[in-house]
């Protein structure tokens, strides 16, 4: 998947006298990362370490407490990604790493703790995310990442990706149970996630509709595969373990972001 099929195209901006444009950049600043091929692998590997190391926790802790932490961790990590003026990529992914456990706790409360079929609760995340792009797009006119440079967009933005990974972590898990497996849930997913790519290229999809729709399926992708790693055979897995499976991931996720910190080719030009 190349980043010019799923990145939102930006507008041209007028030249400015240099000290303007100077204080342009410092008010519009991006606080997201620009989609190279890197965001989408480390994308799919915070989704599937999220999957294993939520269940993990659940049974080092306890399902309560492992919420509990879950839900301190989120709020600290928001908290520290509110506070930056820019785009940091080790605080941008922790956010995510953090999110994307507690976005897999949140769906599976609703179904572990409340009893809530997949059946249910992946339309509910539909109409949550959906109910999240709508206020979105009405309170600011654009659901672009290349605009996340104010609180209140910044604030939309992480609610539609808490939305994501909670209806990516009931999606794969449904499609798990139906009868596909992990493993066969992986290969659904994988073959879904071009889809947006193709359909941006040749048959004139929006480029930001493209991004979010290949962005929802990173969730159930990663998961699956993440859970196929560490389940038992009894299940369809290679029964590495949820410890394993999350420690590997974690150190793959580091190397990757790592890179980006030193590197910063994933930072770009700020823009209106």
């Amino acid at each position: 998947m190349t980043t010019d099929h799923l990145t939102p195209n930006r507008p041209a901006q007028p030249s400015r006298p240099p000290a303007q444009h100077a204080s342009r950049v410092r008010h519009a600043a991006s606080k997201v990362p620009e989609v190279t091929v890197y965001f989408w692998i480390i994308k799919v590997l915070t989704t599937g370490m999220g999957e294993t190391a939520s269940d993990w926790l659940a049974h080092l802790l306890g399902p309560i407490p492992a919420v509990g932490v879950g839900g301190l961790a989120f709020v600290a990590a928001l908290v520290v990604q509110f506070a930056v003026r820019r785009y940091v990529a080790w605080i941008y992914w922790t956010a995510i790493v953090v999110v994307s456990v507690f976005g897999t706790m949140a769906a599976d409360v609703l179904h572990v703790g409340l009893g809530v079929p997949y059946l249910v609760s992946t339309p509910f995340f539909m109409v949550a995310l959906a109910a999240v792009f709508a206020l979105w797009y009405r309170s600011e006119g654009t659901l672009s990442i290349h605009s996340i440079h104010t609180r209140r967009r910044e604030a939309f933005y992480w609610a539609a990706v808490l939305a994501t990974f909670a209806l990516g972590t009931a999606a794969g898990d449904l499609t798990a149970t139906i009868g596909l497996g992990y493993l066969g849930s992986a290969v659904v997913y994988a073959a879904a996630i071009a889809v947006p790519a193709v359909a941006h290229r040749w048959s004139g999809l929006n480029a930001v509709a493209a991004f979010w729709a290949a962005y929802v399926i990173t969730r159930p992708l990663g998961a699956s595969v993440a859970d196929w790693m560490a389940v038992g055979h009894d299940r369809g897995g290679l029964a590495l373990g949820l410890g394993p499976v999350t420690l590997s991931w974690t150190v793959a996720i580091l190397g990757f972001v790592g890179y980006l910190a030193v590197s910063r080719t994933d930072v770009g030009e700020a823009t209106v």
